[in-house]
């Protein structure tokens, strides 16, 4: 039998995938932060299907932002819980972030795609950073 070697490829897009869950998870600490701190800082434009308070999203955001963060710092680790985290993370990112569009429509862009790429090199490569780790 011939043993599969992990592709350095591959494995860099996981440290990549587990990168920008660090960074996402900061950046979502820091908008609950702010929507926490100042509820006027964001602006609401139209009436949307989602309309809550501006403080109960600062509060999602900084959950949601601390778990992203703790699941980006275990892929590195080769944890498989990370990886199963960080993909039901990286979705629900992905929904809320459609949901913030009307509060703050270039963060929730920017969540949006970063939540595409971490699933991505997650479900296909996530196994790769394990085996080397």
């Amino acid at each position: 039998m011939t043993e599969r070697q992990a592709s350095r490829w591959a494995i860099g897009w996981t440290a990549f995938a587990a990168i920008l869950m660090i960074m996402m998870g900061f950046w979502w600490i820091i908008s609950g932060f702010v929507a926490l701190l100042d509820s006027e800082f964001y602006v609401v434009t139209l009436r949307w299907i989602f309309q809550f308070d501006v403080s109960v999203w600062g509060w999602i955001h900084l959950i949601l932002g601390i778990v992203i963060l703790a699941s980006g710092c275990g892929l590195f680790l080769g944890a498989v819980w990370a990886r199963i985290v960080g993909v039901i993370l990286a979705a629900l990112a992905g929904l809320l972030a459609f949901a913030w569009l009307p509060y703050y429509p270039v963060w929730a862009i920017i969540f949006i795609a970063i939540s595409v790429a971490v699933i991505w090199a997650l479900t296909v490569h996530g196994r790769d950073i394990a085996e080397v780790v």
